[in-house]
C-alpha cells in the first residue's frame, strides 16, 4: 500500500511539472504552489506510512519546522542566505515568508536523505527477515560523516536548479546579489553556503529524532529514491531546453551529480542482480508493517 500511494502522488507530481513550462502569469505561480504541495504530501506520506509517526514528525519538525524558522530569520535579517524579499504571488505569509516555503524544503529533504542512506549502506535485512545484514548494527563514524555529508549536498544542490528558476519568475529577489557564480546573476553565493548550513544541521538532526528506522532503504522507498533522480535528469532538461537557463542546467548538473549519479549507478546494478540484498524487506513490524 505504502508503494501504491507514493507511486500515484509521484506520478500526479510529475504531470504538474511537466506541465510548468507550458504555463505562464498566475497558471504558473498556482501550479508551482500545487507541486511543493504535492511534494510534501509524498515525502511526509512516505515517512509515515513506510516508518511510523516518529519518522514523520521528525521530517516535519526539521524540515517544516525549521525551514520556516531559518526562512523567518533570513527574511528579517539576512543571515544565512544574504537579504532577499518574498513576492506574494506564492500565496499566504506569516513572518514575511510564504507558507509553501518550508514545504519546500521537507519536499526534497527526505528524498535526499533516504539517497544518502542508500549509498551510505543503510541497514537492511535480509529477504527472509531473519536478521540484518553486514553492517546491520549502525553505521561507523566514517559512514555517518559520510551520510551527512551526502544528504546535505544532495539536498542544498538542488537550489542550483530551485534559485534561478525561481528569481527569473519574480518569486524572491536579492537586495544585494553580489558575489554571484558565473551565469547565476540576481543570486548571491552566500544563498547557496546558507543553504549548505542549514541543510547539514538538518541532516544532523533527522537521525536523532528520527530513531532507527531511518537507518535502512528498501523496497517501499524506491518512489522517493525515483523522485530525487527525475528532479535531477528533469530539471537539467527543463532549464537548458524549455527555460532558457543553461548556465543552472550545469550548475545544478554537477552540484545534485555528487549523489545522483552514484545513486542510478547503484540502482542500475541491483537491478541487474550485482546487489540483492540491499532490495531486502525489512522484518514484520506491529503498526507499521500495516500500512503497507
Amino acid at each position: 500500500m505504502t508503494r501504491r500511494i507514493s507511486w500515484t502522488l509521484l506520478a500526479v507530481l510529475v504531470l504538474a511539472q511537466i506541465c510548468y513550462p507550458l504555463t505562464t502569469g498566475a497558471t504558473r505561480a498556482g501550479l508551482t504552489v500545487a507541486t511543493v504541495v504535492l511534494g510534501w504530501l509524498l515525502s511526509v506520506g512516505h515517512a509515515l506510512l513506510s516508518r511510523g509517526p516518529r519518522v514523520a514528525a521528525a521530517l516535519v519538525a526539521v524540515a517544516t519546522g525549521g525551514g520556516f524558522a531559518i526562512e523567518a530569520i533570513g527574511v528579517a535579517t539576512g543571515v544565512p542566505f544574504g537579504s532577499y524579499d518574498y513576492s506574494g504571488e506564492l500565496g499566504p505569509k506569516l513572518a514575511g515568508v510564504p507558507l509553501i516555503i518550508p514545504l519546500a524544503w521537507t519536499w526534497m529533504a527526505w528524498p535526499a536523505w533516504l539517497a544518502a542512506v542508500r549509498l551510505t549502506g543503510g541497514r537492511t535485512v535480509t529477504a527472509g527477515g531473519s536478521g540484518p545484514t553486514a553492517g546491520g548494527s549502525g553505521p561507523t563514524v566514517g559512514r555517518w560523516v559520510g551520510r551527512i555529508a551526502l544528504a546535505t549536498v544532495g539536498l542544498a544542490a538542488w537550489d542550483l536548479f530551485l534559485d534561478p528558476q525561481m528569481v527569473a519568475e519574480g518569486y524572491w529577489v536579492w537586495r544585494d546579489a553580489t558575489p554571484a557564480l558565473p551565469g547565476l546573476a540576481g543570486i548571491p553565493v552566500s544563498n547557496y553556503l546558507g543553504w549548505l548550513l542549514f541543510a547539514v544541521l538538518m541532516m544532523s538532526a533527522l537521525r536523532p529524532l528520527a530513531g532507527p528506522a531511518a537507518e535502512h532503504t528498501d523496497r517501499r522507498d524506491h518512489p522517493m529514491l525515483a523522485l530525487y533522480l527525475w528532479t535531477y535528469f528533469s530539471s537539467i532538461l527543463a532549464h537548458a531546453v524549455f527555460l532558457d537557463l543553461p548556465a543552472s542546467a550545469l550548475w545544478g548538473a554537477a552540484g545534485m551529480a555528487v549523489t545522483a549519479v552514484p545513486l542510478a549507478v547503484t540502482l542500475l546494478r541491483t537491478r541487474r542482480g550485482g546487489d540483492p540484498g540491499r532490495e531486502a524487506h525489512q522484518p514484520h513490524r506491529p503498526g507499521v508493517d500495516a500500512t503497507r
